[in-house]
């Protein structure tokens, strides 16, 4: 991570750190500074790169199956691609504008949240996006594992006893299931430990190799269906006239939840752009036209499982299970697995080593934040957590719930307050003539727009009566966090 990390020296500004901690710059407080949080002298990266993010993002087992289930709502095919399309175009604009105050200053999400949320204050809105990541890392790792499972022991059946987790388990997981899962594990601590440069490559070549076994996966299927058996109406046809607008409205709506996590910390990686034109390119590409042409290799080989298996399949390892050739089973197992590693490193490692190092950057380096993450995840057993609907819902749900209203809270306060201008400086000075120390460091009217706002969204999302708003909840808790944040700041 040094390699893209240097804080500029600033011999002007007033000094409050201490004498012998050479290694803080004049200027700088060392509870907010570590080498890893500060400013880039350095911003390398191309459009491609930031392109090949959200490749690496998007082309999962889990973006893959989500696409597949929004053929549930009773959506046609090409309804469903409409709905993918507007979505991500709606995701692509929220990126940009979260991305510029990042991009324009080289630093980190939990370090811009400083500029809102005050320079203590912004460990809030870190630490919630922290804890949302570790249980998304521990559940994107074991749903990997469980494909890589289920692949072992379609080559060596005589494994299938340590499958059992009755006769051989730990802690609700099978043996097999603990090798599958700690292997995963310590692929993407690898990667993660050797720094951005080294995860920047993985993803740059992650993203277009999926691609590949993707459209390889999409013709064989085509082939053996033939394109006149392939039908569009996938999700049957249940509505009628206008009667689809709200169903695909909700889609749309389902399509942004689901980016809403890595669209809130993409300042993590926007930092790295070269400039905000080559963020905004990377973004057009990466999302819009990246995510249609995933969508339609995804519809294509979906419907194909139809008429070539006799049932529809929207998990991509089981289709590639079903493949009589060992060596494409191999080699589509094993690209889907590249492919979950990729993501779960940009969406859920990345995250929070930034956000745990925040909280306490003098102790907590990138790198420890991240393997903090990395360990917690295992102590959770996400295998329980996600076989368990109550408790994942109430878990995952009720923090997903201020996702939203973080987004708007800092997307108001960037345009409407500071009007895109952040005195980089303020952001690592804990002096009370500081920009941005607020009473206790902690600017309260930031907290007071969030914290309504979330327990709104928590309310939809939680009760059954209101189960109807649940899929809103993004844009519900973004626009009371935005408007309540709004009329505080205007008072």
């Amino acid at each position: 991570m040094a390699q893209f990390s240097a804080a500029p020296h600033n011999p002007g500004f007033s000094s409050e750190s201490s004498s012998d901690d050479s290694d803080v710059p004049a200027g700088y407080s060392e509870r907010l500074y570590n080498e890893d949080l500060a400013p880039l002298r350095h911003q390398t990266w191309s459009a491609y790169n930031i392109f090949a993010f959200w490749m690496s993002d998007v082309h999962s087992v889990g973006g893959y199956v989500f696409a597949g289930s929004l053929f549930a709502l009773g959506l046609t095919s090409w309804q469903v691609l409409i709905a993918l399309l507007v979505g991500i175009s709606i995701v692509n604009l929220f990126c940009n504008l979260i991305a510029k105050p990042s991009q324009q200053n080289g630093v980190p999400y939990p370090v811009a949240c400083r500029a809102t949320f005050g320079v203590l204050g912004a460990n809030l809105p870190a630490v919630i996006r922290g804890l949302i990541a570790v249980a998304w890392y521990g559940i994107q790792t074991y749903l990997a594992s469980s494909a890589l499972v289920i692949v072992v022991l379609k080559f060596f059946p005589q494994w299938l006893p340590y499958a059992d987790v009755h006769h051989h388990g730990f802690m609700g997981l099978s043996a097999l299931g603990w090798g599958g899962f700690m292997l995963l594990w310590v692929l993407q601590a690898l990667v993660f430990w050797h720094g951005m440069e080294t995860i920047k490559k993985f993803i740059d070549f992650a993203g277009p190799a999926v691609y590949v076994v993707m459209f390889v996966l999409a013709g064989y299927m085509v082939w053996r269906a033939g394109w006149q058996n392939i039908g569009i109406n996938l999700g049957g046809v249940k509505y009628h006239g206008l009667g689809v607008v709200p169903v695909m409205i909700t889609a749309i709506s389902l399509v942004v939840s689901y980016f809403s996590g890595p669209m809130l910390n993409f300042g993590d990686f926007s930092r790295y752009g070269k400039s905000f034109r080559s963020v905004k390119a990377g973004n057009f590409w990466g999302l819009p036209v990246n995510f249609l042409a995933f969508s339609l290799v995804t519809v294509v080989t979906t419907a194909a499982t139809l008429p070539v298996f006799g049932q529809l399949i929207t998990d991509p390892v089981e289709t590639v299970g079903r493949i009589d050739y060992p060596s494409a089973v191999i080699l589509g197992a094993l690209t889907f697995t590249i492919a979950t590693i990729g993501i779960n490193i940009v969406a859920n490692f990345v995250s929070p080593a930034f956000d745990f190092s925040n909280v306490a950057p003098r102790l907590i380096s990138w790198r420890m934040g991240g393997m903090l993450a990395a360990v917690a995840s295992v102590f959770i057993t996400p295998w329980n957590l996600f076989n368990n609907p109550a408790v994942i819902h109430y878990t995952l749900d009720v923090l997903g719930s201020f996702i939203g209203p973080l987004y708007g809270v800092l997307i108001v306060d960037f345009y409407l307050v500071k009007r895109q201008k952040i005195v980089l400086h303020d952001l690592y000075t804990v002096s009370e003539t500081g920009t941005y120390w607020y009473r206790n460091g902690v600017n309260y009217k930031a907290v007071a727009a969030l914290l309504p706002a979330a327990a709104i969204a928590v309310t939809c999302v939680m009760v059954p009566s209101l189960d109807g708003m649940a899929n809103f909840s993004w844009f519900i808790g973004a626009g009371l966090g935005a408007v309540f944040y709004r009329v505080l700041t205007l008072r």
